[in-house]
């Protein structure tokens, strides 16, 4: 099932705005699959974009902590070793080992892009039946290892933003400055559109100016424009 990415943004605009409208204030939301990882971030980033009076945050668990059983595939991902030992802990009816070997978890990488480049399509260029390594070298004491590291994550996770006074205040401050600069309550922009506005100012004022005297260098200072 997939849901469209207008779809996945408004469930999550949805659920936050009712979450604060119930008391909740510091919302964090932990993310668990790679998918998100750039999804996430942008729904945090864009709830700048108008008041709010709550604050969202994002969790990914970063690399597990020194003392984990070594692994035995050299390729790891979705379905592979790691993911069917947390498997192996947290659902342990829903894997068969012994089907890991029915279909090949190698990496075909059919793209040529130097680093730095990304394109949608990457994941598929990688694992086109979405396997990625081999889930028959999954072990409990692998999956006991990284869930316990993770819950760990979470639990210091939800500490640290409940300490958190710094970001409310923060984004109430920028908040604040966007309504001071705003010119009327009946035009009233995000800072995003007021920046694009700005960049609008630019192109309208220096380019009738390059029309008028192409053979001239424009002395327009960009700076002033901004103004």
């Amino acid at each position: 099932m997939a849901y469209s990415a207008k779809l996945q943004l408004e469930l999550l605009q949805e659920t936050t705005d009712e979450m604060a409208r119930n008391g909740c204030k510091n919302i964090l939301i932990v993310n668990g699959h790679g998918g998100n990882n750039h999804l996430l971030p942008f729904f945090a980033q864009s709830h700048l974009a108008s008041p709010h009076d709550y604050v969202v945050y994002v969790f990914s668990n970063g690399p597990y902590p020194p003392g984990s059983p070594a692994l035995k595939t050299k390729v790891d991902g979705h379905a592979g070793e790691q993911e069917t030992s947390h498997t192996m802990i947290s659902r342990p009816d829903l894997v068969h080992l012994d089907r890991a070997g029915n279909e090949s978890g190698a990496e075909r990488n059919r793209l040529d892009l130097p680093a730095g480049v990304y394109t949608g399509i990457w994941w598929y260029a990688r694992f086109p039946e979405h396997y990625a390594g081999d889930g028959s070298a999954a072990n409990t004491a692998l999956g006991e290892f990284d869930m316990k590291a993770w819950a760990n994550s979470v639990a210091n996770a939800i500490r640290s933003i409940k300490a958190d006074h710094m970001s409310p205040q923060l984004q109430e401050e920028f908040f604040q400055k966007s309504r001071r600069s705003t010119p009327s309550s009946s035009c009233a922009f995000t800072p995003a559109q007021k920046y694009y506005i700005r960049l609008l100012k630019i192109r309208y004022l220096i380019d009738p100016m390059r029309r008028k005297f192409p053979d001239r260098r424009t002395t327009l200072d960009r700076s002033e424009c901004l103004r």
